[in-house]
């Protein structure tokens, strides 16, 4: 019996199968066509259907949790750049880019594949010493931008099964991991510097581009992915790289987002598999295909308020292993920058760049081992903390931990121990319960509150030169004095302007004035969290509780301004005009002697005639729908400047990579004179103008947006 009903469902499913437009590619679509087929047999045979039952889905918020609980990732940078070590044709300063740097034909550059046998490579190894460090997750390079492979791959031999060594690395790191428990991430560049149908060329490169197709070269780089997905287990993040160059695009990154989550849908990934998602900047629609941002080689200043990110940085100045590079950030310096990203609500993703031989540098090793040593003491005021709720602390940094719904954990990261035995909380108002030494919390400290000042009894001596860490519970959540915000749509206005001002915390009154004189009570109070205002005037608002000032003073000033008047042009033609220009620029004002010129629909550097140092000046109309503030944005590498009616509105200037700035202007319904110039100086390209303003969501500014003169007809 049990045969013939074996025999039922093969046949049930071939006969579903052979009915299907085209054959699953992955496990989820294979679950959505049996669903839909079957669906489609109840409808077609009158009988009830019940849809299968399906894994859980999972939100966003529930796939994060592992990464914010984490906080702390290794990142491994390794490949064929490990052989020559940094160094080509008698320089030293190379790293994991050097193909690219040091313009080595690819014809040579293959030659390291030969040389590639890192006998000592031990995968158990490596791993034991990143949970001995105290990271919670694994992030390795399987395809670097020069396309070799650190896993086998059916798809080409431009991998570690055509070296001498043969054998998987990603395999055995991903058992390794199993093994020990600590999760698995990948990265994966979609640039590619090897594979024949990737596209743009260098113009040094010696690899032909005649009959290179793009689409081709994206269909290996999905099977790929595919391998890797469905080989080695959970995946816990996907990290691209890669993204900027022109002929990748964010329906690209969309798609290659929602490609990856077919496979594993638990899975997060990283921002930079949409377009030019290398930075540190949200897009301007903030419509990026990406679970996290990903700020390279520094600690955003006051981190990412609402938005998951993780820092990624090097021990030195290098990813790959540069045998040259002896520029070795300090334990003391790695373990505070993992305090600072905790405190600011990030990750840290610290490298090591393994040699050629499997082995990892011996001055990494020293620095994961002074980290490891100070996280099994301290590990408690990194994992799963949120931000410091503090405006700052002079003497370090602090993380925080909800205990239960009715008290809190405070962790001060002390780098400045007090000289006098007394470390001082400014501006905490809730009721202090326990102090302690996470390095001996059995022994409780001496605490002493005041008027919102908290003095607490420490020894003499730090416990730790690095960083010693003083736990305090609160009751409920943290009562601190945090200056009020106060948010408008623009600090100038035409007509009227709405200010929202604000506080988080409870049982207070925010009182202001408008002629900048220091908020009393005597002062009025903001009535629903918002005064509307119609003159210039400079607001200052502060958090009261029984009449008794409870904060630091916000200020902020506001500017009535009339709106630049509309012009009306004759012989109006859409689109705008463009001038060409070569040269090394390194500021728009450099834009002198044009090589051609053109008109375009908008502003497309399509028609340069190279990949590197050229620019453009375009020059037009904007038609703006309605009188008010308006705000425009250029994301550009490398510099860009816009003008309207004559005015520079955003600078953005010199060389850089991708980076947002935006400013903005008043204008009067109608017509408005736009200048925008751009210059690329080398690497990626890429330029982008959006705007905002009355009837205007913020989107790029569009084809129907823009006008240019139409020469009379002689």
């Amino acid at each position: 019996m049990k045969l013939v009903k074996i025999a039922m469902a093969i046949s049930l499913l071939s006969a579903l199968l052979s009915a299907a437009p085209q054959p699953p590619s992955n496990a989820l679509g294979f679950i959505n066509l049996i669903d839909g087929l079957l669906k489609a047999r109840a409808v077609a045979t009158r009988k009830p259907y019940n849809k299968p039952s399906l894994p859980p889905y999972l939100s966003a918020e529930q796939r994060m949790e592992w990464w914010r609980e984490a906080r702390f990732g290794l990142f491994i940078h390794w490949g064929l750049y490990s052989v020559p070590a940094g160094e080509w044709d008698g320089k030293t300063s190379y790293g994991e880019w050097i193909l690219n740097s040091a313009k080595i034909p690819v014809s040579q550059y293959e030659n390291f594949k030969t040389q590639f046998n890192p006998t000592k490579f031990d995968a158990d190894a490596w791993v034991k010493m990143a949970v001995d460090a105290g990271f919670k997750y694994i992030v390795i390079t399987t395809k670097h931008h020069d396309g070799f492979c650190l896993f086998d791959s059916e798809l080409t031999d431009w991998s570690i099964t055509s070296t001498p060594f043969k054998r998987d690395i990603i395999k055995e790191i991903a058992e390794a991991c199993k093994k020990q428990d600590i999760k698995l991430g990948l990265y994966y560049s979609v640039m590619d510097w090897h594979h024949p149908d990737y596209l743009p060329r260098r113009p040094w490169e010696d690899r032909p581009s005649d009959g290179a197709k793009f689409d081709d070269y994206v269909t290996y780089m999905k099977g790929q992915l595919k391998e890797l997905l469905t080989r080695y287990g959970p995946v816990w993040v996907l990290w691209y790289d890669g993204s900027w160059e022109h002929a990748w695009t964010r329906e690209m990154g969309l798609d290659l987002y929602n490609y990856t989550r077919s496979f594993q849908p638990r899975i997060i990934v990283n921002n930079r598999a949409d377009k030019g998602g290398a930075t540190t900047q949200m897009t301007v629609d903030n419509l990026f295909a990406g679970d996290y941002q990903t700020p390279e080689q520094r600690v955003p200043p006051m981190g990412l308020p609402g938005i998951d990110w993780e820092t990624c940085m090097t021990m030195n100045d290098h990813w790959g292993y540069n045998s040259a590079d002896k520029n070795w950030k300090s334990g003391t310096e790695l373990i505070r920058t993992l305090i600072d990203v905790a405190s600011k609500g990030g990750n840290l993703l610290l490298n090591v760049g393994p040699m050629a031989t499997g082995e990892i540098p011996q001055a990494s090793v020293e620095r994961l081992f002074e980290i490891g040593r100070w996280m099994k003491v301290n590990g408690e005021s990194i994992y799963g903390t949120q931000a410091n709720p503090f405006p700052s602390l002079d003497f370090g940094r602090c993380t925080r931990r909800n205990i239960d719904s009715s008290a809190t954990r405070l962790y001060f990261h002390v780098f400045d121990w007090p000289k006098n035995g007394t470390l001082k909380i400014p501006g905490l108002y809730n009721k202090v319960t326990k102090a302690y030494l996470l390095s001996n919390s059995s022994r409780q400290l001496k605490v002493v509150q005041r008027e919102g000042q908290t003095e607490i009894t420490v020894p003499a001596v730090a416990p730790d030169d690095k960083a010693s860490v003083v736990a305090v519970e609160i009751s409920g959540a943290p009562d601190i004095a945090l200056p009020p915000a106060i948010n408008a749509a623009a600090p100038i206005f035409d007509k009227e302007l709405e200010i929202v001002l604000f506080t988080g915390r409870q049982n207070v009154v925010l009182r202001y004035s408008l002629d900048g004189s220091e908020p009393t009570a005597e002062h009025p109070i903001v009535s629903q969290g918002k005064i509307i205002i119609d003159k210039t005037c400079t607001i200052k608002v502060r958090a009261f509780r029984d009449k008794t000032p409870v904060s630091p003073t916000s200020e902020a000033a506001f500017k009535k301004v009339i709106p630049k008047p509309s012009v009306k042009p004759d012989n109006l033609a859409d689109g705008v005009d463009w001038s060409y220009f070569e040269g090394s620029f390194k500021l728009c004002e450099e834009l002198k002697e044009p090589k051609d010129t053109g008109t375009s629909v908008n502003f497309t550097i399509e028609p340069a005639k190279r990949l590197e140092n050229y620019g453009f000046r375009f020059n037009g109309y904007i038609d703006v729908p309605a009188t008010g503030v308006f705000t425009f944005f250029t994301t550009s590498d490398d510099g860009t400047c816009l003008w309207i009616d004559g005015e520079k509105i955003v600078d953005n200037d010199g060389i850089h990579r991708r980076t947002l700035k935006s400013g903005m202007v008043a204008l009067e319904k109608g017509l408005h004179a736009i200048r925008v110039d751009y210059f690329q100086r080398n690497d990626s390209a890429e330029l982008k103008i959006h705007w905002e303003g009355p009837d205007v969501p913020k989107q790029a500014i569009g084809d129907n947006d823009l006008k240019r003169d139409e020469p009379k007809k002689q």
